[in-house]
């Protein structure tokens, strides 16, 4: 008869030094030797005429004398905007916030308490946070997690459709302005890169529940599939009308335009049924049938695990802040409000103007407000049928898109509005 061994502290602590012991050998023969000879083919990046070698970037981290002069200028490289500010970095801590904040909210709105117990007796001052480290909690799991690939599942398209998803979410965040000047990439046509980038949403999930090699995952991409293709026409109607009030597909000058009165305010009908297309782009309640897990699992997604099930919802949350933030720029005047800030200077160094600030500060707390109302009919509604999701798609919020074009049609044939988006001038 087989019996158990038993795993005691002393295997612990022995897997803890095996562990630490692989990651020195790793960094020490792999990483290290990659990070130098990435620094000798390639040419060191130059601030103000300075050449910022490793050991400028250094002293830059480590001594506020050498850094803070130069900063102002590091905020205002393209590597910056894209990797730290408004780029990646920061829709993945919104991202990560709007979770905790989630999971919390729900939890108060069921009477549970949610996160709670993670970090309160290791860290005294952490009980203030009520179970904020399950968040660390959570990503050191699905990191040490083992992936398990499907039996017969197509594994190029099985591993790369997480992602894919996740660059597809970085590319919408990358057309958002979050202040005048503060984007990654302003372009003229940016609400049709908007558009084009959410297509390929579907098209992903059905080939990664499709190369699961699962009847499972395949009946939730399908779903997903049906559900998003049917939901993107009043998605983009919706948007038209913004478009022919302020003249420009420039998602900056729609801000701009929107400087004497919100579209949301002139254009109600295109704001609810922009709204309720986001809702199902997200897949989220009511629109979560593609999960519906008490169906289907937990649908297209049923066969991932560990850091590819992790990016699934890293993506996810990443589009969440997107399409929230867009929201916002279309129809909330984007980053404009009364002033809040004052210029920010450190150390004789001018870091933010007020101007700045007070963008970010009014960007934010709308994008946040935006997603909480995404986050809300999770906890108030129940999942409707997909003969009812699919009818409300095609025949109601398309007609209801329609009369929004109208309204927008009338505004500026009747004089009510100018292209630009003020009225009377």
């Amino acid at each position: 008869m087989a019996t158990v061994t038993e795993f005691s502290f002393t295997d612990f602590v022995k897997s803890l030094l095996w562990l630490a012991f692989w990651i020195l050998m790793i960094f020490t023969l792999i990483i290290l030797p990659l990070i130098f000879i990435i620094l000798f083919y390639v040419p060191a990046p130059q601030i103000e005429g300075i050449e910022i070698t490793p050991y400028l970037l250094l002293s830059m981290m480590v001594n506020p004398d050498i850094g803070m002069p130069l900063l102002r200028a590091t905020m205002e490289t393209p590597f910056f905007r894209v990797a730290v500010f408004p780029g990646f970095t920061f829709a993945a801590l919104f991202a990560t916030v709007v979770i905790f904040f989630e999971r919390k909210f729900l939890a108060k709105m069921q009477l549970r308490v949610g996160p709670y117990h993670a970090g309160r007796e290791v860290l005294w001052w952490a009980r203030n946070f009520g179970g904020f480290f399950q968040m660390l909690a959570d990503l050191l799991k699905l990191i040490s997690k083992e992936v398990i690939i499907p039996s017969g599942a197509d594994k190029p398209i099985f591993w790369a459709a997480p992602v894919v998803l996740v660059v597809a979410a970085a590319g919408l965040i990358s057309v958002i302005p979050v202040a005048p000047g503060w984007v990654v990439a302003n372009i003229d046509v940016g609400l049709l890169v908007v558009f084009a980038i959410l297509g390929f949403f579907p098209l992903t999930a059905l080939l990664a529940s499709w190369a699961s090699n699962s009847k499972y995952p395949f009946i939730g991409g399908l779903r997903a599939l049906h559900q998003m293709i049917s939901y993107e026409i009043p998605l983009i109607l919706s948007a038209l009308g913004v478009v022919i009030l302020s003249g420009t597909l420039n998602l900056s000058n729609i801000v701009v335009a929107q400087q004497t009165y919100w579209y949301i305010l002139l254009l109600p009908v295109g704001a609810f049924v922009f709204f309720i297309t986001a809702l199902a782009e997200l897949e989220r309640v009511p629109f979560d049938l593609p999960e519906a897990e008490s169906e289907i699992v937990a649908g297209w997604l049923t066969e991932y695990s560990g850091m590819a099930y992790g990016l699934i919802q890293l993506a996810s949350y990443m589009k969440l802040y997107a399409l929230a933030a867009i929201f916002v720029t279309l129809f909330m005047g984007g980053w404009m409000g009364p002033p809040v800030a004052a210029d920010l200077v450190i150390r004789d160094t001018l870091v933010l103007t007020a101007e700045e600030g007070t963008a970010f500060f009014w960007f934010t707390v709308k994008t946040f407000g935006i997603a909480v109302l995404m986050i809300l009919p999770r906890g108030i509604n129940p999942r409707i049928r997909i003969d009812i999701l699919l009818r409300t798609g095609w025949a109601k919020l398309i007609a209801v898109a329609f009369i929004n074009i109208f309204i927008a049609l009338a505004l500026l044939y009747t004089g009510v509005i100018h292209p630009v988006g003020v009225i009377g001038g």
